[in-house]
């Protein structure tokens, strides 16, 4: 559509070829990089409720094993493996109830999953990588060294999220 503009010549409404030809260039950067930004924002959410999950993992874990291992009696703790398991990788101990009845407890590595026995099995952690119980100090017997390493998968099938924890447990039964 042509119309006159206020001097007597012709205007036409509408976008030049350049006008066109810029547009779609910035579209085109646009739509270039969208997708790796949005693939780089997946993975870093992902890898970071990953990080969350692990960690929140640990701490339960070693919540867990810290409040046991602390009511244990120094005496009847034994350190060993399971068969095919890495070394030191799992205790046993007999456990004070605050009723002053004993318990038998057990933590241990099979594959990626950290069990308990007490009473039945279950498992506490699907994630662990490594575990590992030692004295630190080799004229004491009544403090233990507890080394978790656990992974998640994060994207792709790769396992990017890892947490290493040492905790050292005084156990306050002779």
């Amino acid at each position: 559509m042509t119309t006159l503009d206020q001097q007597g010549g012709s205007r036409s409404e509408g976008y030049t070829l350049t006008e066109l030809m810029l547009a779609v260039a910035i579209m085109g950067i646009v739509f270039g990089i969208a997708p790796a930004l949005l693939i780089n924002m997946t993975r870093f959410f992902t890898q970071s409720r990953s990080r969350i999950e692990i960690q929140r993992e640990v701490r339960d874990a070693l919540d867990l094993m810290n409040r046991n291992l602390r009511q244990a009696k120094a005496s009847t703790v034994v350190v060993d493996q399971v068969s095919g398991e890495a070394p030191y990788s799992r205790i046993g101990f007999t456990r004070l109830r605050p009723d002053g009845t004993t318990a038998s407890l057990v933590f241990y590595q099979q594959g990626n999953t950290l069990f308990m026995v007490a009473g039945g099995t279950r498992a506490i952690s699907e994630n662990l990588r490594y575990l590992a119980f030692t004295y630190p100090n080799s004229s004491d017997d009544r403090i233990i060294s507890v080394s978790l390493t656990t992974e998640k998968g994060t994207y792709e099938s790769k396992t990017k999220a890892l947490q290493l924890s040492v905790e050292k447990v005084r156990i306050m039964n002779e």
